[in-house]
């Protein structure tokens, strides 16, 4: 079956901007499951174990990036959620939206809620603040579970809905 898990990380800008509930509904009404939560404010190496260990941001965008990228993170708590569902991963992608807010498409969460380009982040020096962390693929989204949860804050539930996907 392709019931899969996924992590996303409603980062510090989404949690300072009190819109983590309009969201979260967006995953929830496409029928994916929460299986774990928690609010955690991790520090600079949680996040560089997260980007680079995992081995993403810094082939993505350079080091400069991933630097300011990591700065960005440690500006406030996150929530991490990780959701449970068809094909998660890639439907979780979607609804996200790709990784510059400015050219995401609208209906996506990062083209309804958020708006700053690469070159201006860049130009500035900061972070972009894209709202969401989401993972990439189905063996990225293992390793993040992994990094992010212990098997003990993992839940195995039934939802009614379910009878219509498993």
């Amino acid at each position: 079956m392709n019931i899969e898990r996924t992590l996303v990380l409603f980062k510090p800008d989404s949690v300072q901007r009190g819109i983590v509930g309009e969201i979260l509904t967006r995953f929830e009404r496409v029928g994916l499951k929460i299986v774990g939560t928690k609010m955690i404010f991790p520090d600079k190496e949680h996040y560089h174990k997260h980007y680079e260990g995992i081995g993403k941001m810094v082939t993505r965008r350079g080091e400069k990036a991933f630097d300011m990228t990591l700065d960005f993170m440690i500006q406030g708590p996150v929530i991490a959620m990780i959701f449970e569902g068809v094909e998660a991963v890639e439907l979780v992608r979607k609804i996200v939206g790709g990784t510059e807010p400015k050219t995401a498409m609208p209906g996506t969460i990062r083209g309804d809620y958020s708006h700053m380009s690469f070159g201006y982040a860049d130009a500035k020096g900061k972070g972009i603040p894209n709202l969401i962390h989401a993972s990439g693929n189905r063996q990225e989204a293992e390793e993040e579970i992994v990094h992010w949860f212990r098997d003990g804050e993992i839940y195995d539930y039934s939802q009614p809905r379910e009878k219509f996907t498993r």
